[in-house]
């Protein structure tokens, strides 16, 4: 792990060992300064938190660590529609991902599925978690705790039911000795993106069309990556016991979520004593916009400023 660390101010890779699993990560910046741990949402892999976002918390004074999830970009995968681990496996691999920084703890930063793996990291593993910031996230289980808080909105209900039938064709396609072109998988995963962005900004299609060839280049398994996630049990519900969360917490949440309307954000943050909720306009969906960034890394730092015993790798000699 030295030799990792002492390269770690380009970007350098780092395998960590888990239970069953190699997780591929990296890290940007000096290994001296404090570590944000970045963990993604379901479908995502480490590429989807944007390279410029990541510069600009470096540029800060963070030592910044992404890494892929089970069945994400270049970490261990396994069969399609059969994954044998749960959501709170992903936990207990983030704890790993932060001792393998070294002694001490991170300040964690998790994203929709990412924001679930945080609350259940920060509940489990206290020690590890120096602060935590929770983004497009809900409190618990998704579907099964929130009776109280708004649907999916209409529009995205509907390309779900379309992805279902597209998947179902697909699979019969694939029987059929039928395999779709890498522009052909490319363009899939633009459109799967396209309904969850904010409805009153232009998409940016062109940018998620070179993330997305990124993406596909990156991944072992891109089906595994697009499946395996979405079919995680997700364990015993815990939206009782958000109280019980200790590190300070920052709740940032799109106005325009179509997933989780933002009363899923604001009630995140009511439950989790003493957290800040921070609303994002022109947002839906997705890995803070460009536009948002002027916001959202000014309130990461001074989020993770001044904080106790965050992890912080030795240089070596």
């Amino acid at each position: 792990m030295a030799d990792n660390r002492s390269r770690a101010e380009v970007g350098a890779g780092i395998e960590v060992a888990v239970d069953g699993a190699e997780l591929a990560a990296e890290l940007h910046g000096d290994p001296a300064d404090p570590a944000i741990l970045l963990i993604h949402g379901a479908g995502h892999c480490r590429l989807n938190w944007p390279d410029g976002f990541v510069r600009r918390l470096v540029a800060g004074g963070r030592c910044v660590v992404r890494y892929d999830g089970r069945d994400a970009g270049a970490s261990t995968t396994f069969p399609v529609g059969a994954p044998p681990y749960a959501l709170p496996d992903l936990a207990e691999d983030a704890a790993a991902v932060i001792d393998a920084l070294g002694p001490g703890r991170a300040h964690v930063l998790g994203m929709s599925q990412g924001a679930a793996v945080g609350q259940l990291l920060a509940l489990g593993h206290p020690d590890r978690v120096a602060t935590l910031a929770l983004a497009s996230g809900t409190p618990g289980i998704p579907g099964e705790e929130q009776p109280d808080l708004p649907p999916v909105s209409d529009r995205l209900a509907a390309f779900f039911a379309q992805v279902e039938q597209d998947a179902q064709a697909e699979q019969d396609s694939r029987a059929a000795g039928e395999v779709a072109a890498e522009a052909a998988l490319i363009e899939s995963l633009v459109e799967g993106e396209r309904p969850f962005a904010a409805a009153s900004r232009p998409f940016d299609e062109d940018g998620v069309r070179r993330l997305a060839a990124r993406v596909v280049a990156h991944a072992r398994d891109i089906a595994a990556q697009s499946t395996n996630p979405y079919l995680l049990d997700a364990g015993t519900p815990w939206r009782a016991r958000l109280g019980g969360i200790t590190a300070p917490t920052l709740v940032l949440h799109g106005e325009e979520d179509p997933l989780f309307p933002p009363e899923h954000g604001r009630a995140l943050a009511a439950e989790i004593p003493g957290a800040r909720f921070l609303a994002l306009p022109g947002t839906g969906h997705e890995v803070f916009p460009e536009h948002t960034w002027d916001t959202v890394v000014p309130a990461l730092l001074a989020h993770t400023a001044n904080r106790d015993d965050p992890a912080r790798p030795t240089r070596p000699a």
